[in-house]
């Protein structure tokens, strides 16, 4: 059985069983004429005055001065920023047709404690004719004190150290997509302020070993879920003038729009987001998922393994594939490669109680090497057989699970062929067929065709 392969025209379809099962999400319906109503949207929205009038407003406080602050996602998500679809450059032309000087517009990438986007990054993901205006566009940085303001704290503890631009500006927009999302129910909304520009010091409590171990903290939950309520009370802190936010499809395309309230206009969107990702399907002996468009690195991969914990049965097998495209760095941070070898040396229960001492210090990034250990606890670390063609052996000694590189001539290896990630699923399925001395035909395996957007639960685990 031949299925799409999800990473672009530089690999083939994979070919897998023909009794594999596919799990994907309820196809949503893409919207026809995307501009028509991205403007619908600004000049409609849900539980707020219009775009326009709000730009207004605050225009006339400062009709010389007034600085007008966007907030974009990085390109860890396929946010629509150029192109027939974009919702960036709508915003940008109503605000210099309301008046705003362009020196006074300020794109401002809430990257959170990413690294900053390269040049040719952010000209891949922006609209050319944001450039061809004149509109600045720079990095949130997390480190960089200079330009972070201080708002107090949380009630849960939380350093509100937010990005001075956006503190200072007379109006603030926030921008995003909406996606499950593993820790915060899903992505969007005060997502943009928190992480999106905080200071590092600023993830201690919001990524806390406390609050990613809250059973409310999980796929499409917002209900009780510190983390979503933790990112709200610092977006609220700072105040957000005006949301837009979108969902897509599997292609990207615009399935919808959804603007206005930072909390209504958010949960309008995830609601409409779970009629599409949350799905029923059995439980599997073998699931095989993909990193996605966001799984440019391992530390983003994380996300598609929590998503096929709905299926995966105990003690069963995950073969994950990736195409980790970020090219600085396959893996992630100096903080994350650390916590991460720390994991695969002590496993997942050892590494939980280490975190949650009294004694340990909190290190940014260790949330993601939390979720790796939910993983962890439903296999045992070598059921996890992980391949993407930009890995090569320099980085296994600190990564949990097996290089499914493995299963890989070594001239591909070298040089992966367009069949690579088919090579690597036919032969992690048969190393699983002779350890578990099962034929392939008797093992239950499901394919979750969407990766990490989708989140498919069955009713017996």
């Amino acid at each position: 059985m031949k299925i799409r392969n999800p990473f672009g025209n530089n690999y083939a379809d994979l070919v897998v069983p023909d009794h594999v099962k596919t799990v994907a999400m309820n196809p949503p319906k893409r919207i026809s004429d995307a501009k028509q109503v991205i403007a619908q949207a600004l000049a409609h929205p849900i539980a707020s005055r219009s775009f326009i009038e709000i730009a207004k407003e605050k225009l006339a406080l400062r009709p010389s001065d007034a600085q007008a602050v966007i907030l974009v996602s990085d390109n860890t998500r396929p946010v629509p920023y150029k192109g027939e679809e974009g919702i960036l450059l709508p915003l940008v032309e109503a605000l210099l047709d309301c008046g705003y000087a362009t020196d006074h517009i300020l794109v401002l990438i809430a990257t959170g404690t990413h690294r900053d986007m390269t040049k040719s990054e952010i000209a891949d993901m922006i609209d050319p004719k944001v450039f061809e205006l004149g509109i600045t566009i720079i990095n949130h940085n997390c480190h960089d004190a200079k330009n972070l303001v201080s708002l107090g704290k949380t009630r849960r503890g939380t350093e509100i150290e937010l990005n001075r631009f956006y503190v200072e500006a007379d109006l603030k927009i926030a921008t995003g997509l909406v996606e499950s999302h593993f820790m915060a129910g899903a992505s969007g909304g005060r997502k943009a302020v928190c992480p999106g520009i905080i200071s590092e010091k600023g993830t201690y409590v919001f990524h806390s070993a406390v609050l990613m171990a809250d059973p409310n903290a999980r796929d499409l939950n917002l209900e009780g879920n510190p983390v979503h309520l933790e990112s709200l009370e610092v977006a609220q802190t700072v105040g957000v003038d005006f949301l837009v936010n979108v969902t897509v499809d599997h292609e990207f395309h615009v399935t919808g729009v959804f603007a206005g309230d930072l909390v209504k206009a958010h949960e309008a969107a995830v609601e409409h987001l779970k009629k599409s990702v949350q799905v029923e399907s059995s439980a599997a002996d073998v699931v095989i998922t993909h990193g996605g468009f966001v799984g440019i690195n391992h530390y983003q991969c994380a996300k598609c393994g929590v998503a096929s914990l709905g299926i995966l049965k105990k003690n069963g097998y995950l073969i994950m594939i990736a195409d980790t495209k970020d090219m600085a760095n396959p893996v992630g941070s100096l903080n994350y490669r650390t916590t991460l070898a720390l994991l695969k040396l002590v496993g997942g229960q050892a590494f939980l109680r280490l975190i949650t001492s009294d004694d340990w210090t909190f290190i940014p990034e260790q949330w993601q090497v939390q979720q790796w250990a939910k993983v962890f606890d439903r296999i045992p670390q070598d059921h996890l057989l992980f391949y993407s063609p930009k890995m090569d052996a320099w980085w296994w000694p600190g990564l949990p699970g097996s290089d499914a590189r493995q299963f890989l001539s070594l001239e591909d290896q070298k040089n992966p062929s367009s069949d690579c990630f088919t090579k690597v699923v036919s032969g992690a399925l048969q190393a699983i067929s002779e350890k578990e001395h099962r034929s392939i035909d008797e093992l239950s395996i499901t394919w979750i065709q969407d990766g990490p957007y989708v989140v498919p639960v069955s009713k017996r685990l």
